[in-house]
């Protein structure tokens, strides 16, 4: 619809929020729809009243067919073009024949596997190059590269397990074991043992939920019952941990992991500064958001600036817009590539810590190119360079 105002009304423009708070994974998407909330809220505000964009949210319970169910409901029923959500891979993949069918456009605001590019997602969310590669190049470098891999059995695990074994195998490391359970199942005592008896210095974790607690509390208890291990001997590595799994971990559980993400609560900016603000105001002292989060904010804000640019909200004329602009986040500066419909990204290192924070111990210098097909990493990426002492000895209360 064209922007203007309709007996003296306002023009609301529908925006679909399709996640799940309930599920396997409910408790971090609580955070991703407060976000979207929130980016719309405030791309209400700074429109000024010359259109209006109105959230219609969905819980998908974490049921991949009530993702098409909904994203049905919202297409056809509350009129959305627009749609942000999407925290797995498996959801997006759930409905991306619908939207390609009807021409509706996904703000996807989580880091995924990569190995895509569809006209009707904008993927705000890192590719691989801008998260799993800055992990391996860490290995390869400050850490003894022979790994364990655990996680959740659908394709976000089995994409980064197969680019995490090309890179570690190209690099001289090993992979020593796979190990798959289906999403929600929570039977991990097995894989705890066979980790104890193996001792890898390197885990791999792209478990899922209760089932990434469950395996991060086990496995502490674990090494600290093993008379040959000390903390540090094994060093569990991710692309997914994040801020607010680290209390449903616990302390001393928590602490020690190193994540590859593009934004981290820590991050000392003042965008991200007065984000964080604006958020606990709305929410609440106690909440804050995590990088999914953080990128679900950002499609909503691309989303009215991009509209508002447009002068409409169809889609082609849209995505067009998007693309044509760039975006101060909280994390730095967000722009989408016209080729991919990626995102230019700042790729960071962290180590979880005491206070349930993480502290940032490596960044790229500069955004990196989306590359989600690989085809041109190790040519221009930044190689980290922190050291590996600071994923052992991170017992530090991050300040």
């Amino acid at each position: 619809m064209a922007l203007n105002y309709i007996d003296n009304k306002v023009t609301k423009i529908p925006v679909g929020i399709l996640y799940s708070l309930t599920g396997p994974y409910g408790g971090v998407n609580a955070s991703m729809v407060n976000a979207a909330i929130l980016g719309l809220e405030e791309a209400n505000a700074e429109l000024k009243g010359s259109f209006e964009l109105e959230p219609f949210f969905r819980d998908c319970h974490g049921k991949l067919s009530a993702y098409t169910k909904n994203c049905e409901l919202m297409i056809y029923q509350d009129g959305c073009q627009h749609i942000i959500g999407c925290y797995t891979s498996a959801a997006r993949k759930q409905i991306l024949p619908l939207l390609e069918r009807t021409n509706t456009l996904l703000w996807h605001s989580a880091r995924y596997e990569g190995f895509e590019a569809s006209e009707n997602v904008l993927y705000l969310g890192a590719s691989p190059n801008q998260h799993l590669i800055p992990l391996v190049r860490y290995i390869l470098a400050e850490m003894v590269p022979e790994i364990y891999c655990v996680g959740s059995n659908y394709i976000w695990t089995w994409e980064s397990n197969r680019l995490l074994r090309e890179q570690i195998v190209e690099g001289g490391g090993r992979i020593i074991a796979q190990r798959l359970v289906p999403m929600g199942d929570l039977q991990i005592d097995h894989i705890i043992s066979e980790i104890i008896s193996l001792k890898p210095p390197v885990v791999f974790n792209t478990l899922v939920g209760e089932a990434s607690y469950r395996f991060y509390r086990a496995l502490w208890r674990a090494v600290s019952a093993d008379p040959d291990l000390k903390p540090g001997d094994i060093t569990v590595v991710s692309c997914s941990l994040c801020e607010e799994e680290l209390p449903l971990i616990g302390e001393p559980a928590s602490i020690g992991h190193l994540t590859s993400a593009t934004y981290f609560r820590s991050l000392q900016r003042q965008e991200n500064i007065e984000f964080l603000a604006r958020y606990r105001k709305r929410f609440g002292v106690g909440t804050a958001p995590s990088v999914d989060a953080e990128s679900a904010y950002v499609c909503a804000r691309m989303l009215g600036r991009s509209i508002a640019a447009a002068g409409t909200d169809l889609v082609s004329k849209v995505r067009d817009a998007a693309k044509s602009s760039a975006f101060e986040a909280p994390e730095g500066t967000v722009r989408i590539d016209h080729a991919t419909n990626h995102s230019f990204l700042t790729p960071r290192l962290a180590v979880s810590t005491r206070g349930f924070s993480f502290k940032i111990i490596w960044e790229a210098p500069e955004t990196v190119d989306p590359d989600p097909f690989l085809v041109w990493q190790g040519e221009t990426q930044t190689r980290p360079e922190a050291r590996a002492s600071d994923v052992v000895n991170s017992d530090e209360k991050e300040t």
